[in-house]
């Protein structure tokens, strides 16, 4: 449920906003372990505005069987959460700050759904490993571009993991329209160290219902409830697809080369 109030949280990790990156697989934050996954999830405008607006209300993780409770929503006369910023050669600009303006706050969904917005907390809960577990976040960063939107959080304290994952949809010149995600982190804990290799087993299961997350939406925008199946994800294509994208990115469409950490 959410609160009237906000109350100031830190994340249990310092490279807040790291997933902007742009050398992110290469040079991640020392100590963690980076991720990223690319997707065609559609074409058109219709397909980009349902997956953006799946996107900022939360709908990818809920319809990946994660349940989400919005604890703490920032007032619209507060001040605004800015995470550090970088530049093309992946060397910070400017250190995360409190700036004096924000975002218009009074944005919703057509469905009356307000957008998430940055300094939200929330806690994921989770089904992994026969039990319910809780993992408290909040939102680091808004994406609000014409054709690219999404967000990312970043773990608070009771988290399994230390670290931060942004989900961004974009619209490219053909009209396609894609999910990227990208993360990094490590167990939070010695306790959860111990167990890393069932916290690897479950990020696999959930990045793959993560990516097929929006393809359930049909043409109307409408989606199923049910938790997509994961059997035909591969993993390996999506992250082939997000390595070449950083390479367009980078050098142009006609010189793409595979970026991946052992290549």
């Amino acid at each position: 449920m959410r609160r009237a109030t906000h109350t100031e949280t830190r994340t249990t990790y310092g490279e807040v906003g790291a997933t902007q990156a742009a050398d992110l697989m290469q040079y991640p934050p020392v100590g963690f372990t980076p991720v990223e996954y690319r997707t065609r999830v559609g074409h058109g405008d219709a397909r980009f505005e349902a997956a953006c607006v799946a996107a900022l209300t939360w709908k990818i993780q809920e319809r990946s069987g994660i349940t989400v409770r919005v604890d703490d929503v920032p007032p619209a006369d507060d001040t605004g959460y800015v995470p550090v910023t970088f530049d093309e050669s992946g060397e910070p600009v400017d250190p995360a700050h409190w700036s004096e303006e924000r975002p218009d706050e009074s944005r919703y969904a057509p469905d009356g759904t307000p957008f998430l917005t940055a300094g939200t907390t929330a806690t994921l809960v989770i089904s992994a490993w026969g039990r319910q577990v809780e993992a408290p976040v909040r939102v680091v960063y808004v994406v609000d571009e014409p054709k690219r939107k999404g967000f990312a959080y970043g773990t608070l304290e009771g988290h399994p993991e230390s670290g931060e994952e942004s989900w961004i949809v974009d619209q490219t010149d053909d009209g396609s329209v894609w999910l990227t995600i990208r993360a990094f982190s490590r167990p939070s804990t010695w306790r959860w160290r111990l167990v890393s290799p069932f916290m690897k087993r479950t990020q696999t299961l959930y990045t793959k219902r993560y990516l097929q997350a929006l393809s359930q939406n049909d043409e109307t925008g409408d989606a199923s409830e049910t938790v997509p199946s994961v059997d035909d994800v591969d993993l390996a294509a999506a992250a082939e697809a997000a390595a070449d994208d950083e390479e367009s990115r980078r050098h142009g469409p006609d010189e793409v080369r595979d970026v991946r950490p052992g290549h």
